[in-house]
């Protein structure tokens, strides 16, 4: 029976898999909302797609969640790494039934499916093909927002889209566009109904393995540069020079630091500047944080807007725009003007986040902030606050990013 069913999907032409060294997580919609015979459809819709990437090592792999009351993962990357097999998979998944909670099902594929322990291949681009019929029951808002962050490049794939009369029932009519990796009409796939997929499959397949296309594939964890502006001035103090230089670490932690990652330099400034180390120097994330745990206190005055200054110009000088970071520490007054090297700096596509401790001036920290203000700016009275921030700046800097690219 099975060489039989497989025989039906082995289609003439095939993608070359060399092509497509994808790893693709599938989920299929296993509600209420499809019915026995849709599923069956659609089985055989994603068996055609499986056949024709050929999975293989060296190629695409893939594995596959339901949908339903609760996300089901029917099997992982590496479980099925032969046509066969992954056929066979295929064609042995039940139907569940239930509400068609997509949202929650995106939220369950993000968290986990792709991490190296699951089989996600290191280096490899990650794609989420979710299937819906109809519509879904819950919100995709904070799932599809996660998995844009953590580099999945989501496609939907709707089949039947809601008929006019069936609109109210619809819980957020714009589902489609906020469940994608970017709402520019690539990511999303209308299909008018599943008996009639097959002509849909090369399209889809371009889509799933265009490495050009897949956006989402630069996250801000892999693709920022961030700069460190410390205050060595002689009112910080040596303890709390140390506390500052956790802090950063702490930020610097949560980036996937590389050659072709995300890239850290840092500045220490009290009158004159210091270049502490620059973007390109360090191309791993420990010897990077080791390097900023060494910085020796220079002690001094306060002189932040020529160290915003020097920085525009010697730290970020050879970056593109659109993912250039500078994270300003400070506890006190500048002795001269913050205000206009703070907006050269934003002209130049850097995104400034203030953070003050102690005396810094709340007008200081939001002259050199980004807008909008208050999302970049911080303050503390104690340099023991400045952990709690930590996640605060982390967000922020993902927020900025994936707003601007």
């Amino acid at each position: 029976a099975l060489s039989h069913w497989t025989a039906s999907f082995s289609l003439t032409s095939r993608w070359n898999n060399f092509d497509c060294q994808m790893d693709i997580a599938m989920v299929i919609d296993s509600s209420s909302n499809i019915g026995q015979r849709r599923f069956n459809l659609q089985k055989n819709f994603i068996a055609k797609l499986a056949a024709m990437l050929r999975v293989g090592p060296i190629g695409p792999h893939i594995g596959l969640i339901q949908a339903s009351d609760s996300p089901r993962t029917e099997f992982l990357l590496t479980n099925y790494t032969q046509p066969k097999e992954l056929l066979f998979a295929i064609k042995e998944l039940a139907y569940l039934g239930g509400d068609s909670n997509t949202g929650k099902a995106i939220m369950h594929t993000a968290e986990t499916f792709f991490s190296q322990e699951n089989g996600g291949r290191r280096g490899h681009p990650r794609v989420m093909m979710v299937l819906i019929d109809g519509w879904p029951s819950d919100d995709l808002d904070q799932a599809a927002m996660l998995a844009r962050e953590s580099g999945i490049n989501v496609f939907l794939v709707s089949v039947a889209k809601p008929a006019p009369e069936e609109l109210s029932m619809v819980r957020d009519k714009d589902f489609m566009k906020k469940a994608v990796c970017k709402d520019n009409g690539f990511f999303s796939y209308p299909i008018p109904s599943w008996f009639s997929t097959t002509k849909h499959i090369r399209p889809l397949i371009q889509r799933l393995c265009s490495l050009d296309g897949l956006l989402c594939s630069k996250t801000c964890y892999n693709s920022v540069n961030i700069g460190f502006l410390i205050d060595g001035s002689s009112s910080v103090g040596d303890g709390n020079f140390q506390l500052v230089l956790e802090f950063l670490a702490g930020i610097a932690r949560s980036f996937e630091i590389s050659d072709v990652g995300a890239h850290i330099g840092a500045v220490q400034f009290t009158y004159d500047q210091r270049l502490e180390f620059g973007l390109s120097d360090y191309s791993n994330k420990d010897d990077a944080i080791n390097a900023l745990r060494r910085i020796s206190y220079m002690s001094g005055g306060t002189s932040t807007g020529s160290a915003i200054s020097y920085t525009t110009q010697n730290l970020f000088r050879r970056t593109g725009p659109g993912r250039n970071f500078l994270i300003v520490v400070t506890d006190g007054q500048s002795y001269d003007d913050v205000r206009g090297p703070a907006m050269a700096a934003h002209k130049q596509g850097i995104t400034i986040f203030s953070v003050g401790v102690a005396w810094a001036p709340l007008d200081d920290l939001k002259a050199m902030s980004s807008e909008p203000k208050d999302s970049h700016t911080f303050f503390t009275r104690e340099f023991s606050g400045l952990s709690e921030f930590i996640p605060l700046v982390v967000r922020g800097i993902c927020r900025d990013f994936t707003e601007n690219n």
